[in-house]
């Protein structure tokens, strides 16, 4: 594990490139350092300078007389590794490089990105960057900004990573404008050394982070990565507020299967951030509109919202923005709707959302919103306020300020002016209630508070592993395909039932007259299919025949797909006969090999138009008991799963079991580029399913 406090929270900072030159990143670095009440000690390194804004410059730094904590690097990327070395010399703690051109700007800057990465091992020096915007550390104890940018944030308990240097800047300005503190800042650029993994465990131990925001474009060990962010979602309770950029990629394509055709790169960053515990977001105002809620309001105990407002329509919007976003708007207990009837005039409908009308005054409303977050029915309150003559918008502030202090439950306050916002989000922030310009955005804020909290106290499941599979049936099929581009249909059956996954029963014959007879053993109906090396795709080519009710359409079927191969000049490995499944529920069940996951699992709603509807979820492999059970809640399809309209309720239990199961496969044989089960048909509870269609691609 790096040791990162050098870098973080130095006590002896070098700014090697500190420039005279007004302007210049060099000039602008240094300033910031001195001027941003930085309190350790900082040493400008410039041969061609005296000083640099009146403080003695150095020609190297091998001659710093002190030892030096951080060094930041700015200057040309060709003389990079020269300074670098001399850092080493040294025996300099940690290094922030600014400088551009590496791996940025292709194959030599890569190289060249290469050897300064090996420098900064040999010497032992935790590198950040190349190419970032340096480090904000705005604890009391440190006030270092070593960045180029205008801003030096207040002190919070909120941190930023950020792999764009344009990003953090844009972020640092919107901090002013949006009333946020940072305890950290940390752009890291190219990664060469220190990455995410490394800044999350540090942040892990932060006692001066409470929430954690993250810029990503790629996750350099996406392992390590879920192991970090779940202890800290879990075990640490620090929320993570993230934007993963990429969220298309253009001329993706995946034909080979359903799951490979599903399972777009964006659909499983979605599903593994899920897992992190990672709350998605996706413009960077996001990530302050939420992280203020985070950082100072306590979460919910549930999903129960109060709605006051001074305008009918605003309640009604705000309650269907709950409601859009999986929240409650409850009847408020008896107790309240007493309260109010003392406080209201007779002609307002006590009711939730509470329009305490518009000639209500400062009084009237701010009583109201004192019994609604005295109702035990509800566990937070979105406060609206539209402009009206009868109280000023600045004194419903102040007044909210003034109870909020007085109760643990969160309150967003939207209260819609445009005279002078700023000094609303001022008054409210002095009770660190956030403040929204439309009620929808508190409402988000809110239903991301509940989901988090809901995380934090869910039950938490293992890895299950299964130890009746036969492991050996499985490596002899698997050595049979050594030079082969997928497994034919029966030999994937066998994989199947390996590992207990049940397959609707089937027979491999190679004459009509077997077919036959195997088809009186099945009992009709029956379906007979192609297999072919030559046929991936069966029902494209007339390799398949369902549903065959007697021995005389058998016959009549068996011959078609004869012919239909004969026309293509396909091999025949053999016809599979198999039992036609009683009707059921379809599901798909697959897995994928992704370039950046490595294994991941999906799970949804089967049948030809699986890929119409989508209604699929993904996990990264292994997944957990729980994991199964969540993949399968988050379809839609779940609703007819668990029995809508008083249909019937299917066999939940054997779905998840399967998930499990393939997941352990892929995970125990890296031989699989993609697997599709399609359909799994699913019958009702404690009647189980079968895989009735199985495709194994190999990589």
């Amino acid at each position: 594990m790096k040791n990162l406090i050098p870098l973080l929270s130095p006590q002896t900072v070098a700014v090697i490139g500190a420039s005279t030159k007004r302007g210049s990143i060099g000039n602008r670095i240094f300033s910031n350092i001195l001027l941003s009440g930085y309190t350790g000690v900082v040493y400008p390194v410039n041969p061609n300078a005296k000083s640099v804004l009146g403080v003695k410059a150095y020609p190297s730094v091998l001659e710093i007389p002190d030892e030096i904590d951080l060094g930041i690097i700015i200057v040309p990327a060709a003389i990079v590794k020269d300074v670098l070395i001399e850092c080493g010399k040294k025996g300099v703690k940690s290094v922030i490089i600014i400088s551009a051109g590496f791996r940025e700007i292709g194959e030599k800057g890569a190289l060249l990105e290469k050897e300064v990465k090996e420098i900064a091992q040999e010497y032992n020096i935790p590198l950040l960057g190349p190419n970032c915007f340096g480090i904000i550390n705005a604890s009391p104890k440190i006030r270092l900004n070593t960045t180029f940018g205008r801003v030096m944030p207040h002190f919070g308990n909120i941190s930023f990573l950020t792999q764009s240097g344009a990003v953090g800047a844009t972020a640092l300005e919107l901090s002013s404008v949006y009333e946020v503190g940072f305890s950290l800042f940390v752009s890291f650029g190219n990664k060469a050394d220190v990455n995410e993994n490394d800044l999350l465990r540090y942040l892990k131990e932060d006692e001066e982070t409470k929430v954690i925001l993250l810029y990503l474009e790629d996750l350099t060990s996406p392992k390590e990565f879920l192991e970090i962010t779940r202890d800290i979602t879990t075990n640490y309770k620090k929320p993570i507020l993230a934007i993963k950029a990429g969220r298309t990629e253009a001329g993706q394509k995946a034909a080979s299967s359903h799951t490979g055709a599903l399972a777009g790169s964006d659909e499983i960053y979605n599903a593994f951030l899920e897992q992190c515990g990672i709350l998605r977001v996706d413009k960077i105002e996001d990530l302050f509109n939420y992280a203020k809620a985070f950082a100072y309001q306590p979460l919910p105990k549930g999903r129960r919202v109060g709605i006051i407002t001074n305008a009918g329509g605003i309640g009604v919007m705000a309650a269907d923005a709950a409601a859009l976003k999986g929240l409650e708007v409850p009847e408020f207990t008896k107790d309240t709707k007493e309260k109010l009837k003392k406080i209201l005039p007779p002609q307002v409908n006590i009711s939730n959302p509470l329009d305490v009308i518009g000639d209500a005054d400062e009084e009237r409303y701010i009583q109201s919103l004192k019994a609604i977050l005295q109702d035990e029915n509800i566990d937070a309150v979105v406060a609206n306020w539209t402009p009206s003559i009868m109280a000023e918008t600045r004194s419903i502030a102040k007044r909210i300020s003034e109870i909020a202090l007085h109760y643990n439950k969160p309150i967003f306050a939207s209260l819609l002016t445009l005279e002078n916002p700023k000094e609303i989000i001022e008054i409210l922030w002095e009770a660190k209630v956030p403040y929204y310009s439309f009620p929808e955005e508190g409402c988000d804020a809110l239903s991301l508070m509940v989901k988090f909290k809901e995380w934090t106290e869910r039950k938490l499941t293992e890895i299950k592993n299964f130890e009746d599979v036969e492991k050996e049936k499985v490596e002899e099929i698997l050595a049979k395909y050594k030079d082969k581009k997928f497994i034919l249909e029966p030999d994937g059956y066998e994989i199947l039932k390996a590992y207990n996954i049940p397959v609707m029963p089937y027979f491999m014959v190679n004459s009509l007259e077997e077919c036959i007879e195997k088809a009186k053993i099945l009992n009709y109906p029956v379906v007979i299919k192609v297999v072919s090396f030559d046929v991936l795709h069966k029902t494209e080519v007339g390799g398949i025949f369902v549903d065959i009710e007697n021995e005389e359409e058998l016959k009549e079927k068996y011959q078609v797909l004869i012919n239909n191969m004969k026309e293509k000049n396909f091999k025949i490995e053999g016809i599979l006969c198999q039992k036609m499944a009683e009707e059921g529920l379809e599901t798909i069940i697959g897995a994928k090999k992704d370039k950046v996951f490595g294994n991941v699992i999906m799970f949804g709603m089967g049948g030809i138009y699986v890929e119409v509807f989508k209604d699929v979820t993904f996990r990264v492999c292994p997944i957990r008991e729980l994991s199964a059970y969540h993949m399968i809640k988050e379809t839609k399809g779940y609703q007819i799963l668990k029995g809508a309209r008083k249909g019937k309720v299917y066999s939940i239990d054997k779905i998840a079991e399967v998930l499990m199961r393939l997941s352990q496969l892929v995970c125990e044989y890296n031989n699989f580029l993609e697997i599709d089960i399609n359909p799994f048909i699913v019958y009702e509870k404690n009647k189980g399913g079968y895989a009735c269609d199985a495709r194994f691609i190999l990589c």
